[in-house]
């Protein structure tokens, strides 16, 4: 049975992995686009760097997210949507076998309590909410790119010259490599504090922060990169701070997460009993400048969390059980956890249709084959987040005024002229004025909704549960089909496009 142990834990970790990843209610809103630039690349043999689905001016296209959309498409293409499912939840397994081999190396008793890896796993799924998101692959790297650095610390720092190669393949995968360049400084201040060699460390950091060069536009895409990763979201909700108004009543097991590791750290603190000088030279400083760095992260932007429950799993484990070491709990404890945790997730998959979600509160589904069906071509304006869902299926037949690539493909201008629009703010005609749309999709929340719906330029023609299709009044047509209500329909067709890249077809 003790043999079997590591076994029982990561079998039972990947089941609770896949069940929450089929738990997800709707795609992530990006994916879209993922897929057409991946299609670009398997199909048309070239990585897409203009944009052709927009109808309102553009630069060049710094995907920088173009790696991920190949794997996507590569797995959709091959394997079908459930592929999508299952490589989320082999991900996010790999991020957490990486924090027990990483536990292993840094000589933890007991690596495998699957308690602290639960709460962990509750904690980071708030914030990977949907079948597959761009953004996994690098926190990925990251938990291996601190695998390699505590090895390197351990063993020998010549294997840090790991890190430069393993750099190009996550900078051609995912612009969060930038968190793993300044990981490797960071692991070098801290070590300097330690009084250890940092040569190797200051070497390596050099070479990963030139090997960023590596990428389909050159020396260019770093100016990019520094921008796009530095850059205010303001309009985007996951770039806001947990702490914000907005979020203050959600993501509260992450919330109760960081408490918890703080609470563990002060306890830690108090246990030692030592002076402040003395406990800043006994201290690793690796660890605490990661500490603050990742919590700073977190506490600045809803997507960042994970870097933080990463750093909490690795550094905070083995403080936690320190602390409650002396509390003697029944050697059944762990048969009992596992037999509830195995029922239960096989009891989840066995009652789970295992078929693409399909969420109509937030993607238009139903108006987009509206607009399909009775061949509405022209310029389609939707809120730029529905906009690469849009794209992908109703494409060449229309193209929009932007989509959620934002910074990659449209101009400083254009976010906050499409804000003013939907918001009736001062200047919100400037959208109709500028880049007159032939069709629109609203969400009827938006005050935008009503004051077109009363309009005599525009008409309604389209009206659902939460979006509308308007048109303009002179094209308005006599009779129009509607779509069908059979939801199999959908699911079945929902990653059907008619966008072609393949060469001279």
């Amino acid at each position: 049975m003790k043999k079997l142990l590591p076994f029982i834990f990561y079998l039972t970790l990947f089941l609770i992995i896949l069940c929450f990843s089929m738990s997800a209610g709707n795609y992530d809103f990006d994916l879209w686009a993922r897929l057409i630039a991946g299609m670009g690349v398997i199909d048309g043999h070239e990585v897409l760097k203009a944009d052709f689905l927009s109808y309102t001016p553009t630069h060049i296209w710094w995907d920088h997210e173009w790696g991920s959309g190949v794997i996507f498409y590569f797995f959709l293409k091959h394997f079908g949507a459930y592929s999508l499912v299952i490589l989320q939840s082999i991900l996010i397994f790999g991020i957490f076998f990486t924090a027990s081999k990483i536990l292993k190396l840094k000589g933890v008793k007991n690596p495998n309590n699957f308690v602290f890896y639960f709460f962990s796993l509750m904690a980071i799924m708030g914030t990977l909410n949907h079948p597959i998101r761009c953004h996994l692959f690098s926190f990925l790297f990251f938990t291996i790119f601190i695998y390699i650095l505590e090895k390197a610390r351990k063993d020998s720092q010549k294997l840090l010259y790991i890190l430069p190669f393993l750099t190009i393949l996550w900078n051609n995968i995912h612009g969060g490599v930038v968190s793993g360049v300044g990981l490797i400084l960071l692991f070098a201040i801290g070590e300097f504090l330690n009084h250890k060699p940092i040569k190797h460390f200051l070497i390596t950091f050099i070479l990963s922060a030139i090997s960023l060069i590596i990428n389909p536009w050159g020396f260019d895409y770093i100016k990019f990169l520094l921008m796009a990763n530095t850059m205010e979201r303001t309009h985007i909700m996951e770039w806001w701070s947990p702490f914000c108004k907005y979020h203050l009543y959600k993501h509260l097991i992450f919330k109760a997460f960081l408490i918890f590791i703080v609470s563990v750290e002060f306890l830690t603190i108090l246990k030692n009993k030592t002076s402040l000088r003395d406990f800043y030279r006994n201290q690793d400083k690796v660890k605490w400048i990661l500490f603050f760095t990742t919590t700073y992260l977190a506490f600045s932007h809803v997507k960042l969390i994970p870097f933080f429950i990463i750093f909490g799993l690795i550094y905070c484990y083995e403080d936690f059980y320190s602390l409650v070491s002396k509390i003697n709990l029944p050697q059944w404890k762990d048969k009992v956890i596992y037999t509830i945790v195995i029922t239960g997730a096989l009891f989840s998959l066995s009652i789970k249709e295992f078929t693409p979600p399909v969420d109509f509160s937030n993607y238009p589904i139903r108006e987009v084959e509206f607009i399909k069906i009775n061949q509405l071509k022209g310029k389609l304006l939707v809120n730029f987040g529905l906009g690469s869902y849009v794209s992908y299926k109703l494409y060449p037949q229309n193209v929009i005024f932007m989509d959620g690539r934002y910074e990659e493909v449209y101009y400083d201008f254009m976010m906050p002229m499409l804000k003013r629009f939907f918001l009736l703010e001062e200047g919100w005609n400037d959208v109709l004025i500028k880049y007159t749309p032939d069709i629109m999709i609203l969400e009827n929340y938006y005050p935008i909704y009503n004051h077109l719906a009363n309009s005599k330029d525009w008409v309604l023609v389209y009206n659902g549960n939460i979006f509308g299709v308007f048109v303009k009044t002179k094209d308005k047509k006599n009779n129009y089909i509607n779509p069908t209500e059979d939801l199999s329909y959908y699911k079945d067709t929902l990653f059907e496009t008619e966008i072609n890249l393949r060469k001279n077809e």
